[in-house]
């Protein structure tokens, strides 16, 4: 472009009566960029931020791997041999055994809940940690050991929200009723007979996730294995992996070393409604909030044919004195531009601006019960950053076509003569 093109570009940009400013028409198409850009970079860092809060949350209590097996039972009886084989596998940082089950919970009281219960080995130095858990436990309200006031190891720790639920802190005992799982038909009564264990509270979690801090009981391997009923068996093997993402090929791995009928779930496909919902979430709020941006290029041709407009005449002077029309339509097409870039840099300083606000101080509260999590995390990445602003400065670009277009094609007589 000529100087002369750009000076004319920057005065057509200006309001009348020689002011420098920008026409009122011109700051309406910037805002509405500025606006579009800011609340796409917003919206998709807010379901980027949903995601990964959620990943890291679940897999506080839930590892990259689980190591299942197919059956009646679902258990797995000789599992040692089959932890051994999994911890020597490349790509296996930690492994060990679980039991899952489930079960009713009171304090003593009147009030009783069903409760998830999991069986894990207790914390110890040569223990090998698959999950982050026990690194959660409250401070000052005990540990992952469960070593009981009486020198045993028949402690549980209990989620931080159901034991304010159940008016519990470390030392006092909770009830645990078993599931039917092992029960035995009662001869006299002709039904299954309850069967009651006492867990001495040894300490408390919190990992923010709403489902665990409200239902989860953890105790010690052992205990939990005779509370299931299942004798020396265990209900899987927890598997951390090297990389998290890498998760899928080591589970499709352990499942081809070690045959039928074991099979290896990975964190994905345990969680996969819930991601696959996140995905379509975040897919059908960019589609949509990228229609404000296409209403904001709509502004600019509004804008520009607005321009068109009121300079025909002067377009045509231009035309008349031997500018050629490519020379015209690079003018209006360096008007949209500015007007693109300059929005488009405002709403992305003013997205990324609002986010490091929104996920730095939680601006906004939401409900843990129904969403995991107590406040909107925000999380901006840079691929998502880079295809705001292409998709933004290319829609602003289209957007300056057919005014240029129509304002080159102008000719020079009836320009000069229009009124």
């Amino acid at each position: 472009m000529t100087r002369l093109e750009l000076g004319i570009a920057w005065r057509y940009l200006r309001s009348r009566k020689g002011s420098r400013l920008l026409s009122l028409i011109t700051v309406i198409a910037i805002g509405g960029v500025v606006v579009g850009v800011s609340a796409l970079i917003l919206v998709v860092g807010v379901m980027n931020g949903l995601q990964d809060d959620l990943k890291d949350k679940i897999l506080v209590g839930s590892p990259d791997i689980r190591v299942l097996t197919y059956g009646d039972d679902l258990t797995i009886p000789k599992w040692r041999p089959i932890l051994t084989r999994i911890r020597a596998t490349d790509g296996v940082v930690a492994a060990g055994p679980f039991v899952l089950s489930q079960g009713l919970i009171s304090s003593g009281h009147h009030y009783v809940e069903a409760t998830q219960v999991a069986g894990i080995e207790p914390q110890a130095p040569h223990v090998a940690e698959p999950t982050s858990i026990r690194e959660h436990a409250v401070k000052g309200m005990g540990d992952f050991r469960f070593a009981s006031s009486d020198g045993k190891v028949r402690g549980a720790v209990v989620g931080k929200l159901l034991a304010d639920r159940l008016n519990v802190v470390p030392g006092d005992t909770i009830r645990l009723v078993a599931p039917p799982t092992g029960m035995k038909l009662d001869a006299v009564t002709g039904s299954f007979t309850p069967r009651f264990y006492k867990f001495e509270v040894t300490g408390l979690f919190e990992t923010g996730m709403y489902e665990y801090d409200n239902q989860y009981v953890f105790l010690p391997l052992a205990a939990a294995q005779d509370f299931a009923g299942l004798g020396d068996a265990v209900t899987g093997i927890e598997v951390r992996s090297t990389n998290r993402y890498d998760a899928k090929t080591l589970a499709k791995t352990l499942e081809t070393s070690l045959g039928f009928p074991y099979r290896a779930v990975d964190w994905q496909e345990q969680n996969s409604s819930l991601f696959q919902a996140l995905k379509l979430e975040k897919l059908a709020m960019s589609f949509i909030l990228l229609l404000v941006v296409l209403v904001a290029a709509f502004n600019i041709v509004s804008t520009l044919t607005m321009v068109v407009t009121d300079k025909t005449r002067e377009i045509g002077i231009l035309k008349a004195m031997g500018m050629p029309a490519a020379s015209i339509r690079r003018i209006f097409f360096t008007q949209g531009v500015v007007i693109g870039v300059v929005g488009t840099t405002a709403g992305f300083v003013i997205g990324i601006v609002m986010a490091i606000l929104l996920d730095k101080y939680k601006l906004i509260r939401i409900d843990e019960r129904v969403y995991y999590i107590d406040h909107m995390p925000v999380h901006t990445q840079p691929l998502d950053l880079v295809l705001t602003l292409v998709a933004s400065l290319g829609v602003a670009a289209l957007a300056t076509l057919y005014p240029s277009r129509q304002a080159a094609r102008l000719s020079p007589i009836e320009a000069i003569h229009h009124e």
